[in-house]
This record gives structure tokens, sequence and C-alpha cells, in this order.
């Protein structure tokens, strides 16, 4: 029997419990097969500049299988999966944006996902539409997403100072790297900016 076709694995039984992690370094501390994530053996989709997605199983409250190109049907679209796993996400995981004491903002969710909010280009947009600028957008950890609209310097020096230390301290490391959401190419980029 393949894995896909384990009761445990089975398609039918495992989209709803899908959910997209945007990682740099392809390991997780928190899956349970997340020590070494090679994609050789796992779909991974590439993202903005270094930044890629990998798709993980949902097993119970706090425990997350990473999903494997052996547990998907031959001929699973993955763009397809994508879009379910950001579907499942939305359904399933309340994103708050919340105020950091030097001014930037902070997307708060469950502890797992913060960092899969770069998936949604519609949170960007809000905030861009509130904020009347571009936003600098920095996730250092998969819990920490920061960002700050872009012509407050002072502010987005402190978010990556902030950001920083954060990465330095955390077990589940993304990246120090920054984008940018413009406010008139309604996307996300690499920012090459330095702080």
């Amino acid at each position: 029997m393949r894995k896909y076709e384990e009761e445990h694995y089975k398609y039918d039984n495992i989209k709803d419990a899908v959910y997209p992690w945007v990682k740099e370094a392809l390991t997780d501390n928190h899956a349970l097969n997340g020590k070494h994530i090679s994609e050789k053996d796992a779909p991974v989709v590439s993202f903005v500049g270094e930044l890629k997605i990998i798709f993980v199983i949902k097993r119970g409250d706090d425990t997350f299988e990473v999903l494997k190109d052996n547990m998907l049907p031959p001929g699973c679209d993955i763009e397809e999966l994508y879009h379910l796993s950001c579907e499942n996400l939305i359904r399933d995981v309340e994103f708050v944006i919340g105020n950091t004491w030097y001014g930037a903002f902070a997307i708060i969710a469950d502890g797992h996902h913060e960092c899969s909010s770069l998936c949604f280009k519609h949170i960007w947009q809000v905030c861009v539409d509130k904020l009347k600028d571009d936003i600098v957008v920095m996730a250092p950890t998969k819990d920490m997403v920061l960002f700050a609209a872009a012509g407050q310097e002072e502010v987005v020096r402190k978010m990556v100072d902030h950001g920083r230390q954060a990465y330095d301290s955390s077990s589940d490391k993304i990246s120090q790297s920054l984008l940018l959401f413009s406010k008139d190419r309604k996307e996300l980029t690499v920012y090459d900016k330095r702080y």
C-alpha cells in the first residue's frame, strides 16, 4: 500500500487540514517530521526572494506534520493545493493586527501561522490603505510578522532591530530579510534598503 492510500494520508481525509507555512530554511522545530525538509521529497513553492512555502497537515491542537510528496495522490496539482491550504487558513485562523511599543505593527494569530499571513495580499492591501504608504514587512520567526509604514524610517529602524533580536533568540527562525508591499503595484517584493 502506498502512503497516500493509507487512511491517515488519504487526500479526502487531510485536504481540510493542510496549511501553508512560509520558510527560508527548509526546517521546522515544531513539525513532527520537520527537522530536515527537502525539495526532493516534499512539495515546495517559491514565494518571494528566498522565502518558500511548504505544506503541513494539522494532526492535533498543536501537532503538525510536514506534507511529503509520497502523501499526495499522483497528479496532485500543487497550485490547487496552495489555494486550498490558504482557504483552510482563512477558515481556521484569525489574523489580528497589534501595535508595538515603538510605532510599528504586528500580525497576531495562533503562534503557528503568523508567518503564513504573508500569503494574503488582502491583509497587506488593507494595511497600505490605512497607512496611506508602502509598508516594510519583516518575518523574523514563525510566530512574528512585523510591519511599518515605509516613510517612517525611525520606526522601521526600530522594527528591524526588534526583528533581528527575535530572529537571534528563536528556535523557529524565518528570515532577517525585509519585504515591501507597494500601494501602487499591490504586491510583496524584496526590499533592498539597508537598516
